[in-house]
């Protein structure tokens, strides 16, 4: 079977790691009918386009988008991110960001709300530019969207090792921590025998260096899943690892999976990136689309071929080597 993917290489090292990703998935037997675009931050400098609406609509009849890194430090921040990155997750209803973390002593599964609290855009500026200048930025919740994000991590908890942990601040954000706590308690009386606690989030950063294995499934909100994903990558053998996935569970669009560890545009064209978060985010979109034999293998292969040195493209030979 054959699926039509949408790749984009993007900026800095994506193109390099991208590369060796699809390599590798060639190797474990599947077959993708892939679609390129050229997209992020080099594209923008060239003629001004970030994510024309046209390219949305062409993403819709895709079964999956794999894209390697886009930024680069002549585009001011927020550019890229909000215009590309957040506008597809927004549009293509991608509100799960999966994030697992795997190393020889633990493994635990980061679940993160994707579309709506700090990242929404809710805010604004009073008086910008004068002395009493006033910024507000609002966290966006709603009962939807905690709840779907909530069942999903209850649904992967049942397939793992039944353990559920909440993160957030509800001491402080009594109302956004609120109603994620009641609807979390809520989901949890449908799955009596999945065990389930609560960490507030400065706990949790403590727990993931001192105690990670204490964890299987963690589910929190957008800004700090953001945070305690990135810290989770760091102790699970560094964000060169660290693959992610963002997941529309409904399946009404395609689902986008790419390594978290930016463009790094220092050593792009240099053969010195490692492409195992690229691979191993490959793999998740395999799972995601039902080859769940190759994607085991792969994760495998990656678990061997950790710690390989060598170029980009001979660390993803070792993996090759290894399926």
């Amino acid at each position: 079977m054959s699926y039509r993917v949408g790749v984009l290489g993007g900026d800095g090292i994506g193109p390099e790691v991208i590369a060796e990703g699809l390599r590798v998935i060639e190797a474990a037997g599947v077959t993708l009918d892939t679609v390129d675009y050229d997209l992020g931050g080099a594209r923008y400098l060239a003629d001004g386009t970030i994510l024309p609406d046209s390219i949305l609509d062409d993403w819709r009849g895709l079964d999956a988008i794999y894209l390697g890194a886009v930024g680069t430090p002549e585009v001011p921040p927020g550019v890229i991110e909000r215009g590309l990155l957040l506008k597809m997750r927004f549009e293509l209803d991608l509100y799960v960001n999966q994030r697992p973390f795997t190393t020889p002593t633990h493994d635990f599964v980061v679940i993160r709300e994707n579309t709506e609290g700090a990242y929404a855009g809710e805010g604004g500026f009073l008086r910008k530019g004068t002395p009493f200048e006033i910024a507000t930025q609002g966290s966006v919740n709603t009962r939807m969207g905690a709840e779907r994000c909530i069942r999903y991590a209850f649904e992967l908890a049942e397939k793992r090792r039944k353990h559920l942990t909440l993160v957030h601040k509800t001491n402080v954000l009594t109302f956004s921590g609120d109603l994620w706590e009641r609807t979390f308690n809520e989901v949890a009386a449908e799955h009596p025998d999945v065990e389930t606690a609560y960490n507030h989030v400065d706990a949790a950063c403590i727990y993931f260096v001192d105690d990670p294995g204490r964890y299987d499934v963690v589910v929190t909100d957008n800004l700090f899943g953001d945070i305690l994903t990135d810290l989770g990558g760091a102790v699970s053998g560094g964000i060169g690892l660290a693959s992610s996935a963002n997941l529309n569970p409904a399946r009404t669009g395609p689902s986008m999976f790419e390594p978290v560890h930016g463009s790094a545009p220092d050593i792009a064209g240099q053969a010195k990136a490692n492409p195992i978060a690229a691979i191993l985010s490959g793999a998740l979109m395999l799972d995601f689309l039902g080859e769940d034999n190759a994607a085991a293998r792969i994760v495998k292969a990656c678990e061997v071929a950790t710690g390989t040195e060598g170029s980009t493209s001979e660390i993803a030979d070792a993996v090759i080597a290894n399926l």
